[in-house]
């Protein structure tokens, strides 16, 4: 018995041992050449996780090139405006490749636009660059069921795209010259990202949709191919020979997630708010 307890007593000091000198030295050991793989699926609500995560890994010497999956049509605007950013980034110190998945439209194509290399299934759906913006209009079945709503208001247009009563022509002209500035940030954003004449960008950004194939002739895209393909250029792009080591984070699984991905955005925008989006709807 004794001797029992002086095997396990050594096993732990060695234990306690390794662990401090992976503390201490772990920082020093070299890792091997990575590629990071971070995947922008379903609607685009927030950005906070995607961007922390591209920044991290952009910040990781280890990791020689980023692997964006998207398979989004996209969301809010802001929020793909800061995925955007943080891609442009990335990009301007190290390789930055999407692959897409089945549907990458609107602001999917948005966060796609500046990175090194973009990389399309033939049957992928992208495009789209457009803007869109849906107000529901209730003031007929209110008055069916003999409901009013009385408005109390500083400035004439604080209620503008209210749900309970029609938009007057002064009101959508305002709208109109709204969504035209962000469709016209969006033009910039492929022009700039995509290395496009701005004139030829806006010649196909009335929403319209493409397939990879047509987008690669259209120059949204550089290459057909699968994820395994776009791994490979990344790695290729990344200087790493051989068999690329892939890395991403374990998925997080939350409610909240659930609903973002899986319920019919008409249950989550909160009635009657209205959202400016880079969303391919049909």
């Amino acid at each position: 018995m004794k001797k029992l307890c002086i095997v396990i007593g050594v096993l732990v000091l060695l234990l306690v041992v390794v662990s401090l000198s992976l503390v201490v030295f772990g920082k020093n050991i070299p890792l091997r050449d990575r590629i990071a793989l971070v995947r922008i699926e379903g609607p685009i609500l927030d950005s906070q996780d995607a961007v922390e995560e591209i920044k991290e890994y952009g910040k990781d010497s280890s990791v020689k090139a980023v692997l964006l999956r998207i398979d989004s049509p996209g969301g809010a605007v802001a929020p793909s405006q800061e995925i955007y950013s943080e891609v442009k980034k990335v990009a301007a110190s190290k390789a930055v490749v999407v692959s897409m998945g089945s549907v990458a439209a609107s602001g999917g194509y948005y966060i796609a636009c500046p990175a090194t290399r973009i990389v399309a299934n033939p049957g992928t759906l992208t495009g789209s660059i457009g803007v869109i913006m849906e107000i529901p209009n209730i003031e007929g079945l209110l008055n069916k069921i003999g409901v009013k709503t009385e408005v109390i208001k500083s400035g004439k247009n604080k209620d503008i795209g209210s749900a309970f009563r029609a938009m007057k022509p002064e009101e959508r002209k305002l709208l109109q010259g709204v969504m035209d500035n962000v469709h016209e940030q969006f033009i910039r954003a492929v022009a700039e990202g995509r290395k496009m004449n701005i004139e030829d960008v806006r010649a196909i950004a009335d929403g319209r949709i493409f397939t990879g194939e047509q987008a690669v002739s259209e120059g949204l895209v550089n290459d057909l191919g699968t994820l395994e393909d776009a791994t490979k250029i990344a790695a290729k792009l990344g200087g790493i020979k051989g068999e690329p080591e892939v890395v991403t984070k374990k998925d997080k699984f939350s409610f909240i997630d659930i609903l973002r991905n899986k319920f019919p955005k008409e249950i989550l925008d909160v009635f009657p708010s209205v959202k400016i989006k880079y969303l391919y709807a049909p």
